[in-house]
């Protein structure tokens, strides 16, 4: 009679003490490889798999890092993909968090030995990447910087607003309801398309704490319609000694040419706007953040007053946040950056050649002109000009199960693999992703 094979089972403590096994443990953690083990000898007693089968079984099953995130190559067209985490950050930025990831100076001062000032070189550098800002702050999101100004500025007070501003974003997130947790009562101006300076003079009155606007970043209203601009906003609030305050939302520091509608922080400013707040992880490139800008003067000090808030606390960056800000903010282009520049005939020359290659596999592959969006609540109704690598819908499943996973969108019955969003040096793993699915099986 033969051997029972259970009994060749090897032990847990021996395959634990297998090199590559170990190698695991010291990249995953015990308790996970552990788990894997244990898992894979149930499979041998079972007669499922070899005995000596069971630590490459165990090795198979483990994640490839301890986190269950997984990469993505974002082939959507969609450059600030909320799904995808929005700004994919820069090599700088991945590189800084590496510094910050231990023990640092984040609040150390050098020199001294004593205590420095958290994140100065942060608002530093994004100070001196916004002209005409007096007074920077950083919070963990642009919803809680609107949040700290309201319960600053106006709590138990009246927050002037256009009716047409008060949106909802993401996962059924309204501002109203933000703005009136923070202790603040609104008082609603104009109609849902028109809103005239007489709406705002008429409403500020001496229980009014700001006047707020609110950048619209993902939707637009066409035809008969009007609003009110900073520029006039300040000239009627100052006269009442009240704040303007202006969310414009996606992080545009400074004016871009393809995106003549989007309201940018240092041309806020410059209008005169006391305060503005604005998103880190749209088109800025960086890492979530909340941005708080205050102009020259009085902007200036109202950023001041809301550091030492007790809420600032509450919504204060950690030190990853703040290094990872400051390298977007004094590297290199960020991958955002790269993609919004993006040369439209070089996408198609890059969509060309993986179609080529493709298709000499085999695949149903063919080059394609697309069309990209900013996405992210940023830019609503602009428009990119991309290309894209068509293959048959049947890739779009296969391609979002690999790995790394690829995601990209349905057309008319077909996967497009949009370009945009994806530099030129991902190119060879998104080929090598739809080779792994392989052309379609051969009838017959």
């Amino acid at each position: 009679m033969s051997a029972d094979h259970r009994r060749l089972v090897p032990r847990t403590d021996a395959v634990l003490a297998e090199p590559r096994v170990a190698a695991a443990v010291a990249r995953l953690g015990r308790d996970l490889v552990k788990r894997s083990v244990t898992a894979a000898q149930q499979r041998a007693r079972l007669g499922e798999i070899a005995p000596d089968a069971v630590a490459d079984a165990a090795l198979a099953a483990l994640p490839p890092s301890a986190t269950s995130l997984r990469r993505v190559l974002n082939a959507t067209g969609v450059l600030l993909h909320t799904n995808m985490g929005r700004a994919p950050l820069s090599a700088a930025a991945v590189d800084a968090l590496a510094v910050a990831a231990g023990t640092c100076d984040v609040e150390l001062d050098l020199a001294s030995g004593g205590r420095g000032r958290r994140g100065a070189a942060t608002v530093d550098a994004l100070l001196a990447a916004v002209p005409g800002a007096g007074a920077a702050h950083l919070v963990n999101n642009g919803a809680a910087a609107l949040a700290l100004v309201a319960t600053g500025l106006a709590a138990g007070r009246e927050i002037v607003v256009a009716r047409g501003e008060l949106v909802e974003i993401g996962d059924g997130f309204r501002i109203p309801d933000l703005l009136v947790s923070t202790g603040a009562r609104l008082r609603e101006v104009g109609t849902t398309n028109r809103v005239h300076p007489r709406d705002y003079a008429e409403a500020i009155g001496p229980d009014t704490g700001l006047v707020l606007k609110v950048h619209p970043s993902n939707f637009t209203i066409t035809g008969f319609t009007s609003s009110v601009g900073v520029a006039e906003l300040a000239r009627i609030a100052g006269a009442h000694g009240v704040p303007v305050v202006a969310d414009i939302g996606s992080g545009l520091l400074v004016p871009h040419p393809l995106l003549p509608d989007e309201p940018d922080a240092a041309t806020t400013l410059a209008q005169g706007a006391h305060l503005v707040t604005a998103s880190g992880d749209k088109l800025l490139g960086g890492p979530q953040a909340g941005l708080l800008l205050g102009g020259p003067g009085p902007g200036a000090e109202l950023v001041a007053a809301l550091r030492r808030h007790p809420l600032a606390r509450a919504l204060r960056v950690d030190k990853l946040t703040l290094a990872a800000v400051e390298a977007t903010l004094t590297g290199p282009p960020t991958p955002t950056r790269a993609a919004l520049d993006a040369d439209p005939e070089s996408l198609r020359r890059r969509a060309r050649d993986l179609a080529t290659r493709l298709a000499a596999a085999g695949v149903d592959a063919h080059a394609v002109d697309s069309v990209a969006t900013v996405g992210g609540g940023g830019a609503p109704g602009v428009t990119l000009q991309s290309a894209a690598v068509s293959l048959p819908e049947r890739f779009a499943a296969a391609l979002r199960a690999g790995e790394p996973a690829v995601v990209g969108r349905l057309e008319h019955g077909r996967c497009l693999l949009d370009l945009r969003a994806l530099p030129p040096g991902s190119d060879a793993a998104l080929a090598a992703a739809v080779l792994a699915v392989g052309p379609a099986p051969r009838k017959g």
